[in-house]
């Protein structure tokens, strides 16, 4: 029994003890990276494959007549061909909620760098507070996050945990999810409050009114085709001057060039983004350059701690298949 890990090294760049999936089988070999000329021959005679972002589609597949199980370590699993592993009898897992308070923690990195700026008033304070005549000083306003509305597209545990934090700062909520609950999550809002009360914390509301009412925009939909280029010139456009978009979901969710032209064009007035439609992006991509824009390398998910419950889950998985019982069966 051999146990092949494609990409290994996002996941575990050598500070997670991995030794608990390598004891799993005699032979567990893994790769930190692995080109598309490379997968074949590495895997060829694994009948476990571990894959981060290593495509496995229709014609790889057919190349391996030993798989039998593809584990995916991330929640989103379109890097398999599920049709075709059907089709051979593979069974393909994924990791899910793993990684949920960090990619929430991560929406408040990106916004709180916008309304305080603190990287910009740090950079000030080095080169010029010794010099200056006052105790305080800011450049340019800083926003209070009580008060302000906070608009969620999509309610799954990230926006979930989303509306927890966004609360707690006195944050009102707006909701745009495909199914809406039966009765109010009074379980995020904070104590006491009324139903009439909580009815003014957090509303479920269609799209349109989601954008023009809030003055954050947070995206935590999955990437479909109804949900491509979802953030639309047009939906831009109902956005405040004042609004910030933040995404941490898919980059296939923004039009990123009107994206781009909006920050330009101060028709919102901020962005923060930790995904892009094509990672990593080339050095002219428009929103690189963008005014008003916070970028991180899709990395609000990477927390130590959430790539320990990752491995965790992983080697968990392969257990449970080994055992007969395979969990978290997506295929």
């Amino acid at each position: 029994m051999r146990i092949v890990v494609l990409d290994g090294f996002t996941a575990n760049p050598g500070d997670l003890d991995d030794s608990d999936l390598r004891g799993l089988v005699a032979d567990c070999r893994i790769y930190e990276r692995t080109s598309p000329a490379e997968i074949v021959r590495r895997a060829a005679h694994a009948e476990i494959l571990l894959t981060n972002k290593t495509m496995l589609d229709a014609a790889v597949l057919a190349q391996l007549p030993e798989c039998r199980y593809i584990g995916v370590l991330a929640t989103g699993y379109n890097v398999v061909d599920l049709v075709a592993a059907r089709r051979h009898g593979i069974t393909v897992t994924n990791i899910p909620a793993y990684s949920t308070d960090s990619v929430a923690q991560a929406v408040f990195a990106h916004l709180l760098e916008h309304t305080h700026r603190v990287a910009a008033h740090t950079r000030w304070a080095v080169e010029h507070w010794s010099n200056h005549r006052d105790f305080s000083y800011t450049d340019g306003a800083i926003t209070e996050l009580a008060g302000l509305t906070m608009g969620l597209v999509g309610f799954g545990a990230i926006g979930h945990a989303v509306a927890r934090i966004a609360a707690a700062f006195g944050m009102r909520l707006l909701v745009s999810t495909r199914t809406v609950p039966s009765e109010l999550p009074t379980d995020i809002l904070p104590g006491g409050l009324s139903a009439t009360e909580a009815a003014k914390w957090l509303r479920f509301v269609d799209l349109d009114t989601l954008f023009r009412e809030s003055d954050v925009i947070s995206l935590h939909c999955p990437l479909t085709p109804s949900t491509e280029r979802l953030i639309s010139a047009e939906r831009l456009a109902m956005m405040r001057r004042t609004a910030i978009l933040i995404n941490t979901g898919r980059g296939g969710l923004v039009d990123e060039p009107a994206l781009a032209a909006a920050l330009r064009n101060g028709q919102i007035a901020g962005a923060g983004l930790d995904v892009l439609s094509s990672e990593p992006p080339q050095s002219d991509h428009p929103l690189l350059s963008a005014p008003h824009c916070t970028i991180t390398p899709h990395y609000a998910w990477a927390t130590a701690a959430a790539r320990r419950r990752l491995l965790e889950i992983a080697t968990g998985n392969v257990r449970d298949f080994l055992n007969g019982h395979p969990q978290n069966v997506v295929s």
